[in-house]
């Protein structure tokens, strides 16, 4: 194996580790720091419990704002009702969990960390949405021609001012994200997974919403509010469930192809292009359901403009998974052609099934950790090596790749890369059999409660040396050499 795999880099020279910040890349912790440490002194985590507080802090100003009843001058403002938001929270929640896992599942290869994927999530579904409900009121108040009560407000509003605001509000923490780790954009999917699953967070709090002041108008006017609500959830959780991340994608396709090139141009550009995207689809998507057209009116633009396009993101985001397989397993194999990895990291470590697959055998036979962190240094050390073949990371990277590759070459034989011929369960292990064994003599290390055979009784007579394992077989006298 090559000397840049054979020894454990040392990064405690400042240079080496101010080469690492460079390029965004991790730095390893000091010897002897303990696990605990590292997470106190990491400022994500620090990043991550003030990004949590601040989400939970406007959930709450948004449930004081909306929920409960208010006293106003000359009366009470009825609010929301908590028995209401119950009713309607699962009809949310049908569409979010199977849309969330959706992109959770398409980020396979190099996975966001899970506090990465809640805050993103959290952001969508409370810092967004609060910020857009105010900055909306206060767009809609100036938007009215014919003073207070203008029928057209909300039309205005909802076409020409929202679509800026939520865009501008959801894409905010991908922006975020991109700047503070831009090491794990590593494909279109980093992109389409966060910016799904902050349009997806988005989508269900403002379906609660949607939902229960459709609950809130049945009682008012006297109509059977099940009713209401089901029809509410068919067109807004079923036939419209793909509203939200499907603009919100174009921002997140965007901003990783500005991560994945060296262009200062294409750096600009494409996040302005993705959001500029994302607000002309959202635009004309509230133009259309607020000009009054009837249901089958509105199916039109659906079957000819939003599922196309919906089918279209569908494509690309598996046509970009199969080519991350290819790009992972070509670059492994240049370092395997080199002699730094084997044959069977290349082959194996692409395959998603199989990766899975091993990590179930790994399960079974007490290995998942060390496959686990195998599958994960051996996917990082393919995109590290993409990253410097583009120019997207400099020198720096060769002390992440010297450290990668000898992380990987401790856990060769902790770890499962190829899969087992089939999944050995613990019932299905068998014990060693004892019938042969011989009874135990005593006295002796294997007499009374031994623990080995008793050795073998010496024979009667004395034999030559190996005869007594090696046993032939009768000559026959009439056997000589063939004549000639």
């Amino acid at each position: 194996m090559h000397l840049a795999a054979a020894n454990e880099p040392d990064v405690s020279d400042p240079r080496l580790r101010a080469a690492l910040r460079r390029n965004d890349l991790p730095t390893p912790a000091g010897p002897g720091s303990s696990w605990i440490k590292r997470f106190l002194k990491n400022p994500f985590t620090w990043a991550t419990v003030l990004l949590l507080g601040f989400e939970l802090l406007c959930i709450v100003l948004m449930w004081q704002e909306l929920v409960p009843d208010k006293r106003v001058p000359g009366g009470t403002m009825i609010g929301l009702g908590t028995e209401t938001v119950q009713q309607t929270l699962p009809y949310a929640l049908i569409t979010v969990i199977p849309l969330s896992l959706l992109f959770l599942w398409a980020d396979r290869f190099r996975p966001q960390r899970f506090w990465v994927w809640l805050v993103t999530f959290g952001w969508g579904a409370c810092v967004a949405t609060y910020f857009s409900m105010q900055l909306n009121t206060m767009a809609s108040e100036h938007l009215s021609i014919l003073g207070n009560g203008d029928p057209a407000t909300a039309p205005r509003a909802a076409t020409f001012v929202a679509p800026f605001v939520e865009e501008a509000m959801k894409a905010t923490i991908l922006f975020f994200l991109a700047i503070a780790m831009r090491y794990r954009w590593v494909s279109m999917l980093s992109g389409i997974t966060l910016a799904g699953l902050s349009g997806a967070g988005f989508a269900f709090t403002e379906n609660i919403l949607y939902y229960t002041r459709a609950v809130r108008a049945a009682y008012a006017y006297g109509v059977d509010d099940q009713m209401v609500l089901q029809e509410i959830f068919v067109r807004r959780g079923i036939f419209t469930f793909f509203g939200h991340p499907l603009f919100t994608a174009m921002t997140g396709i965007g901003l990783a192809f500005a991560m994945r090139s060296k262009s200062k141009l294409v750096r600009v550009l494409a996040p302005v292009t993705g959001f500029l995207a994302a607000a002309l689809l959202h635009m004309l998507f509230n133009g259309t359901a607020s000009a009054g057209l009837s249901e089958q009116a509105l199916l039109i633009p659906l079957l000819l403009v939003a599922y196309p396009l919906v089918i279209t993101l569908a494509i690309f985001t598996v046509r970009d998974f199969l080519r991350q397989r290819g790009l992972i397993g070509a670059r492994l194999t240049d370092y395997a052609r080199m002699g730094w990895l084997n044959e069977s990291d290349a082959e194996f470590a692409p395959k998603p099934l199989t990766r899975i697959r091993v990590l179930w055998q790994s399960l079974w036979a007490g290995r998942i950790i060390s496959t686990w962190r195998m599958q994960r240094a051996l996917t990082e050390l393919a995109y590290l090596r993409d990253s410097m073949a583009r120019g997207l990371v400099d020198d720096g990277g060769l002390i992440r790749e010297k450290e990668l590759l000898f992380r990987i070459r401790s856990l060769r034989y902790r770890a499962l890369v190829a899969p087992l011929p089939r999944t050995v369960y613990p019932w299905q292990r068998r014990r060693r059999s004892t019938a042969g064994w011989s009874a135990p003599s005593y006295p002796g290390p294997a007499g009374l409660g031994g623990n080995y055979p008793a050795p073998a009784p010496p024979p009667a007579h004395d034999v030559p040396l190996g005869s007594r394992a090696t046993q032939y077989s009768a000559v026959d006298p009439r056997w000589k050499p063939p004549p000639g």
